[in-house]
């Protein structure tokens, strides 16, 4: 029987693939564009994953290529974009997968914010304001400065800005009104404290807390992702209460079975939400939850998207493996790769030290201000996060992308 991936993250196809063989499954990835899963598909062995191109913004197109599969068990999804049609799609073919209107909830973040609000499990409330300058006195009664202004339904953190006094918002709100949103904008308070996210596995309403993971985001202006570590060593007594207030967070925003990504900011006050994201965790969060947890935990997905209690769900965790840190590394600009200085650099490092890249030479590299001018990601292990986080991010500092203008 086949188990169909509507697109995926960039990685983890060989993971899933593996653990769709292990369930007696054949996995296949529909999607529109094969060099997002360039690293992926050039290291799987050859017949281990099906490739189907087509349109998969094309509902109707998608709806053929599921119907011309052979066997059809499962719709599977790990992505913000496509987790709308992929439940409905699954509710279209009769097959197990989440609520269609839960999805629809997650995938707005004002929503989310505002019923977490009304059920007391957010203290910022939040409020849509019109992309233009006019709104700003809105932002400021509803909110106060600082403010975040975001996309309701933003990936890789596009259209996000943080604003701090009135000529930022009125800027801000300046340049939101020139980007194409995918949602509607919104403004909510500005949270105080490093940002983790909880990497969860839940299933009828009962979640558990896989490990929390740290993030590292850049400074302003650019509002971007720079690196991550995994497991953060918290204190036993934060760490369960930490389990029980994204357990509540997501019983109450409607996802009771499957992965989640739950960013959150650790204020004085204690975890304050920043988004859900009703999948696993993007760049390599997946490959270091593996790795560091003993097992490949794609196989609860697998397990999940066929309707059957996940093992992962009541297995003890083999918490004595080593952490994995990662960090991005961006193009200093736009242009064309040319490729990357000090890759051969890396071997020489402790940690164990790989390199995953996002971009391969020829490709044309986006602006540079949130995750599209990634070209590539060095992970490392040690004993501890920390220790792999010091790792990993002393030997990204020698890989330099290389980039030159773009047309003539």
């Amino acid at each position: 029987m086949t188990i169909a991936a509507l697109e995926s993250l960039s990685f983890g196809l060989g993971r899933m693939a593996a653990a769709a063989a292990e369930a007696g499954h054949e996995l296949c990835l529909l999607t529109a564009d094969r060099s997002v899963y360039r690293h992926e598909l050039d290291t799987l062995p050859s017949g281990e994953l099906n490739v189907i191109d087509v349109d998969t913004f094309d509902e109707e197109a998608t709806r053929r290529a599921l119907a011309a599969l052979p066997d059809l068990a499962a719709v599977l999804n790990t992505t913000d974009t496509w987790s709308v049609p992929a439940a409905d799609l699954a509710a279209e073919f009769g097959l197990p997968g989440p609520d269609p209107d839960a999805v629809r909830l997650l995938r707005d973040k004002y929503r989310v914010r505002e019923l977490l609000h009304r059920r007391g499990l957010s203290r910022s409330a939040a409020v849509r304001v019109a992309p233009s300058p006019e709104s700003a006195e809105d932002v400021r009664r509803a909110v106060g400065l600082p403010a975040v202004l975001k996309d309701s339904s933003g990936t890789s953190s596009r259209n996000v800005w943080i604003v701090r006094d009135d000529e930022a918002l009125r800027s801000a709100l300046d340049e939101a009104g020139r980007q194409r949103l995918m949602g509607e904008l919104f403004a909510e308070a500005f949270l105080a404290g490093p940002l983790y996210s909880a990497e969860t596995l839940s299933w009828d309403g009962a979640t558990r807390l896989l490990g929390v993971l740290s993030r590292q985001t850049s400074r302003q202006p650019a509002v971007r992702e720079e690196a991550a570590a995994f497991p953060v060593a918290l204190p036993q007594a934060e760490s369960r209460a930490i389990e029980r207030w994204v357990g509540d967070v997501l019983h109450a925003a409607g996802h009771h079975r499957g992965f989640a990504h739950v960013e959150f900011i650790l204020t004085a006050e204690g975890p304050e939400l920043v988004e859900i994201n009703r999948r696993i965790g993007g760049a390599l969060v997946g490959e270091v939850l593996c790795c560091s947890l003993g097992t490949n935990v794609y196989t609860a997905m697998m397990e999940e998207a066929l309707g059957v209690r996940p093992r992962l769900m009541d297995a003890p965790l083999d918490l004595g493996g080593p952490a994995y840190a990662f960090v991005l590394v961006y193009a200093d600009r736009p242009g064309v790769l040319k490729g990357w200085h000090g890759l051969e650099e890396l071997t020489a490092f402790p940690g164990d030290v790989r390199w995953y890249p996002t971009r391969a030479p020829g490709d044309v590299v986006p602006p540079v201000g949130d995750q599209r001018g990634c070209t590539g990601i060095v992970l490392a292990e040690a004993a501890t996060a920390e220790l792999a986080q010091h790792r990993a991010w002393s030997a990204a500092t020698r890989v330099c992308p290389v980039v030159v203008d773009d047309g003539p």
